[in-house]
């Protein structure tokens, strides 16, 4: 879909520098960009590229002023990078305006589908499921049994939601995720275990985004509750009973594990580990690859396996790092040692 400076500059608010008409269908960073496409400045790092830029268009804020000729046509912002967040989610909501439900779909016959804006093939809709207003499912999502959806929720291709798992609203679930799978409950008897059913179920507050193949267990009992706003990135985990506060911010790789309880606006880094029955206080924060093992406190910075204090951890490292060092000057040390003290004998006999 093509689009005109014009309408671009009414859509952010902004003002344009150039050729009104100037028409773009795709979106470029500024050093790699071709004719036809918007692109923006908002690092000054990057502002040699807008002089040998050949996006058409580009996004600037309004304190630019250039030092060379510009061929590409300017639109003067406020904030050019929150400006290009604003056109990201139009275009996203233009290129993804699915409609309709495909005849190779599935739908049982008590499931109410009549505010469902798109089906795709092969999706399948148990029984009794509830769906708001404007949902979108993608081919091949499985929905179980009493499961209910909230309005402007999407379900991206291959998603599986198991039964009774509650979607708020404006919720985003991206491609192969799971939803109320089976919590790891097996308890020894002998020589083996024995399975513990899951009867409890998944809750997913409003505005959750759950990124591609996470997966987010059913409770044992009661409920695995995700809360309101709450972000979570590819490859991750969520045991049983876990409760994740509003706002959370969630980074690839990282796993928690059953029962912990996570505060609200706790960032977690990459790859991140908690053992299970833990409480995370709010506003902590985790490095990278941390191993969290025992309950954190409110507003704290952690990293290291087992992770501590930041600060303290960094000066640890220094240490490490030493080491070698160290080492040598110990060995030295000791040498001086043994040597003074053969002085010392000889003297004393």
């Amino acid at each position: 879909m093509d689009f005109s400076a014009k309408q671009i500059a009414e859509l952010l608010d902004g003002e344009i520098v150039g050729d009104e008409n100037s028409i773009v269908s795709d979106i470029s960073k500024i050093e790699e960009g071709r004719k036809g496409t918007i692109s923006f400045l908002a690092n000054p790092k990057y502002e040699k590229y807008i002089y040998s830029t050949n996006a058409s268009i580009v996004l600037v804020n309004k304190s630019f002023e250039p030092t060379h000729k510009i061929k590409s046509t300017l639109i003067k912002v406020d904030d050019s990078y929150k400006s290009v967040a604003t056109l990201l989610s139009f275009y996203d909501s233009v290129v993804n305006n699915k409609q309709g439900i495909s005849e190779l779909s599935f739908i049982s016959k008590n499931t109410d589908s009549k505010y469902l804006l798109y089906l795709g093939e092969f999706s399948f809709l148990g029984e009794n499921i509830k769906i708001g207003k404007n949902v979108k499912i993608y081919p091949q999502v499985y929905v179980g049994d009493n499961v209910i959806i909230g309005d402007n929720v999407t379900l991206h291709a291959g998603v599986k939601i198991y039964h009774g798992t509650i979607i708020g609203n404006n919720c985003v679930i991206n491609a192969g995720s799971v939803i109320g799978g089976d919590g790891f409950g097996f308890a020894p008897n002998g020589t083996d275990y024995k399975r513990i059913p899951q009867v409890g179920n998944v809750i997913l507050e409003d505005n959750v985004d759950v990124g591609a193949n996470t997966t987010i267990d059913r409770a044992t009992m009661g409920s695995t509750i995700i809360r309101k706003g709450v972000k979570i990135d590819n490859l991750v985990q969520i045991a049983h009973n876990v409760e994740i506060e509003s706002n959370t911010v969630v980074a690839a790789q990282s796993g928690v594990s059953g029962s912990t309880k996570i505060g609200k606006n706790v960032m977690i880094a990459g790859q991140v580990g908690f053992a299970g029955h833990l409480t995370i206080g709010d506003n902590a924060k985790f490095a990278a690859q941390s191993g969290i093992a025992n309950n954190i406190a409110e507003n704290t910075v952690n990293q290291g396996a087992p992770a501590y204090n930041l600060r303290d951890f960094q000066k640890a490292y220094i240490y490490y790092k030493r080491l070698p060092q160290t080492n040598d000057r110990v060995e030295q040390l000791e040498k001086q040692v043994e040597e003074l003290t053969r002085v010392v004998e000889k003297l004393t006999k």
